[in-house]
This record gives C-alpha cells, sequence and structure tokens, in this order.
C-alpha cells in the first residue's frame, strides 16, 4: 500500500511540476488600431516600449539555428520586463555561406521557401499569441545582411550584387539604387508578399490576415531610394506595395519602415510624400548616432550631449509632421555602443543607459501630454546569447547585431542588468499614458 501512495503522489508531483512550467495561456487581445493618430487595444491607448528580435523566427524553427526552449525563454523574460512589441524579419533570402548575411535563409530563389522557418514563423506566432504579445513583421530589407533589394535585383537580370565588405558601401549603394526603378525586381518582391500575407498558420489553423498576434506589416527594414534620381520611383513602389498588401489584409496596420527623413535622402519632403499614402497607418523613424557621425569612438563620452541634441532636433522635426498628417510616429530602432566601444558582455553601458534613459524621457514625455509619439523598439534584444565570435559564424548564437555587424555591439544581453533596469522603469512609464 505504501508504495502505491507513494507512487501516486509521485505522479501527482511530476504533473504539478509539469504544468508549472507552461507558460498560462491567454486569449489573444485584438488588433492594434489606429485611431485618431494614436494607437488602440482592446478599445484601450496602447503606448509601449518594445525591441528588435529580427531573428525570431529561425529561432522559433526546428532546422538549422532554430532553438524553440531559448526561444520560449526569451519571450517570458521580455514579457516579464512589460515589453510586448517585437520588430521581426519574416525572412533572409539568397544563398547561404555569405559572409556578412544571415542564415538559414526562407527564399532560397524567387518563391522557393525554405519551409522549415515559415514553420518558425508559425510557432513563434502561436507563443507570442499566447503571450498577448504583437509582432511588427518586416519583408524586405535594403541591406545586405537578409538579401533584399539585391536579391531581387539579381534575379531580375542586373547582375551580381556587390558585398560591401568586399567592395565598399558606396559600390554596393550604386548598385541597389536600381531597385526603386526595376519593375522585375518589384513585381519577384509582390509575390513573395502574396505567398507570406496569405499563409495560415499550421500551428493555430489562423490565416496570417486573422491573427492579432500580427501588429504591422512592415514593407521593408530601412528601405531607401539611394539616389536623387530613384526618389519619384522609390515612392511609386512603396505606394503600390502599401496599396497591395492592403488589397490582401484588412485587418492589420502597414507601415514602412522607414529611418524618416534620413533614409530620404535627407529629403523631408519626400518623407513626408510616403507617409501621407492613405495606405500607411503609421510613421516610422530611426536614430544611430554612431552610425550617422553624430559619436565617435575615440570621442565617445564627449560626443554624448551632441547626441542627445541631434536626437530632440530630430525627432521634434518628425514630430511636428505627424501632427500635421495626424498619424502615430513609432521610433523602430535606435541604438548605442557599449562603454569604450566593446564588445564584451563584460564591458559596462553606462553611456548607453544615459542614452536610452533619454530617449524613453522624449517618448515618454510626449504620450503623456498626449502627443503623436506611440512607443519605441530598441535594437536589440540579445537575450541569453553569449558571442563566441566577434564576426557571426554559422553555428554561433544569434544576437541582437546582425551578421555584418560586430557581436554585441549594439546588442542588450539578459546580463546587462543596468540597462534593463532603465527599460523596466520607462516600461511603466510610458505604460501609465495608456492608462
Amino acid at each position: 500500500m505504501k508504495r502505491i501512495v507513494i507512487l501516486i503522489l509521485a505522479v501527482v508531483s511530476l504533473s504539478i511540476l509539469a504544468n508549472a512550467k507552461k507558460p498560462k495561456v491567454v486569449k489573444p487581445l485584438p488588433f492594434v488600431q489606429m485611431k485618431s493618430g494614436h494607437f488602440e487595444r482592446a478599445g484601450k491607448p496602447y503606448y509601449y516600449v518594445g525591441t528588435n528580435f529580427w531573428y525570431g523566427a529561425i529561432l522559433g524553427s526546428e532546422g538549422q539555428g532554430g532553438d524553440r526552449q531559448r526561444l520560449l525563454r526569451e519571450l517570458d523574460n521580455l514579457k516579464a520586463m512589460g515589453i510586448d512589441n517585437l520588430r521581426i524579419l519574416v525572412g533572409s533570402d539568397g544563398e547561404q555561406g555569405v559572409t556578412t548575411k544571415v542564415e538559414p535563409t526562407l527564399q532560397k530563389a524567387p518563391g522557393v521557401y525554405n519551409d522549415t522557418i515559415l514553420a518558425g514563423l508559425d510557432y513563434l506566432l502561436m507563443e507570442m499569441g499566447k503571450r498577448q504579445m504583437v509582432a511588427v513583421l518586416y519583408l524586405n530589407n535594403s541591406w545586405e545582411w537578409s538579401g533584399g533589394y539585391g536579391f531581387y535585383l539579381e534575379h531580375a537580370g542586373e547582375g551580381k550584387a556587390p558585398r560591401p565588405n568586399e567592395a565598399g558601401y558606396t559600390a554596393f549603394m550604386n548598385f541597389v539604387s536600381k531597385y526603386a526603378s526595376c519593375e522585375k525586381a518589384h513585381q519577384l518582391f509582390y509575390q513573395y508578399v502574396k505567398d507570406i500575407i496569405s499563409r495560415t498558420n499550421r500551428y493555430t489553423g489562423l490565416k496570417y490576415t486573422d491573427d492579432p498576434a500580427i501588429m504591422s506589416w512592415q514593407i521593408g527594414n530601412e528601405p531607401r531610394a539611394f539616389s536623387q534620381e530613384a526618389k519619384q520611383p522609390f515612392a511609386k513602389w512603396l505606394a503600390e506595395a502599401s496599396a497591395l498588401i492592403r488589397s490582401l489584409d484588412k485587418n492589420h496596420l502597414i507601415s514602412i519602415g522607414s529611418e524618416g527623413s534620413w533614409g530620404c535622402e535627407n529629403d523631408m519632403a519626400l518623407y513626408e510624400q510616403i507617409c501621407s499614402d492613405v495606405n500607411i497607418d503609421y510613421m516610422n523613424i530611426h536614430l544611430w548616432p554612431y552610425n550617422w557621425g553624430w559619436a565617435h569612438e575615440r570621442t565617445f563620452r564627449k560626443d554624448f550631449e551632441q547626441s542627445c541634441r541631434n536626437t530632440k532636433q530630430y525627432i521634434d522635426e518628425h514630430l511636428q509632421l505627424a501632427s500635421r498628417l495626424g498619424k502615430p510616429v513609432v521610433m523602430e530602432e535606435f541604438g548605442f555602443p557599449r562603454d569604450g566601444f566593446s564588445f564584451s558582455q563584460e564591458s559596462t553601458t553606462t553611456v548607453r543607459d544615459a542614452y536610452y534613459r533619454f530617449v524613453f524621457g522624449l517618448v515618454a514625455d510626449n504620450a503623456l501630454s498626449g502627443g503623436n509619439f506611440a512607443g519605441c523598439n530598441f535594437w536589440g534584444w540579445g537575450g541569453e546569447a553569449n558571442p563566441t565570435h566577434q564576426q557571426w559564424q554559422v553555428g554561433d548564437p544569434y544576437t541582437g547585431d546582425p551578421a555584418q555587424e560586430a557581436q554585441g555591439l549594439n546588442s542588450v544581453f539578459s546580463t546587462d542588468t543596468t540597462t534593463i533596469q532603465v527599460i523596466r522603469e520607462q516600461v511603466e512609464r510610458i505604460g501609465s499614458a495608456g492608462k
């Protein structure tokens, strides 16, 4: 009898432990909507601090690079911090084995897909829905690290795209400036858009168009014209792409993924033109003080105040436009390197923390006063990753830094306790704007 009782108790204990490890399944909230220049979710104002988690679909796969257990831990950790908005790459394009490019790729050739990555995206969206998190999914990329422009141009017959790490960024940008006017490249991209947006999630049975775990379809990551001559063809392409997405999906928001005027050849009129489109629901801006020459490696700390001044000026300029257009603004990328320009997780993040606090403060101040600043996604979440090499190699853990960047440069890791504390504080403050 004792043995039977002990066995029953053991089975009950194991059952309790197993159930304790499972995240609580919560019914997804309704779609995020844009009303009167602000986001709403479940009938309440929606303001947020989010992050960039570009590799989420890869982690969700069961093939190369997949790690579903890590994905679940990362989602739980982010949710515990109050972060419920993740900006994610749908998939990389083109051949594998290319230095500085993300792999595994989703689209091996136009219309030829790696099903394990699609399954990973399905799984990711399912798990985000359980946690009432939402995804901003970007469909293209002007930069080389995931294929994008260069991939479509190659398959449109424009020749081999030069690699910036080999030929330099000038040669690369001269090549991809052809994209804005390349109708054949656009048609290849449009077919991809149709294939992705018309998809049904294999795990939930939900059509993507009916899934509230998706907040927005984003045309691309930092789409640019790349030349003065390409500006109007660029605007035309964005208008066509947004109209196509709207025709396929009436439920979700649509955004561009732009850096702001910086991504429009410093032409604010062009930025206003593309954001004024009836199918574009909200505006995006990015901020990169180091990349844009506001801060320099040798004078990092000294340049901090100038970086903050330039940041505020840049944000204010775009907020003025948002007010005129009556649309929300999201700063979907911003980052600052670690102290001493170090890539090590052991290094401090004093200057970065101060910059994050400054940026978050601008967002919160505007949101609390009823302005158009709706949220921000810092770049990017490295989580529990421990970079193996400075230059990413196949088999290394994914961080917030894509393959073309030094691993650890702009990532926020789970061990960055001071940065995480700043994030937590601002999540609470910005969240109060929606109460």
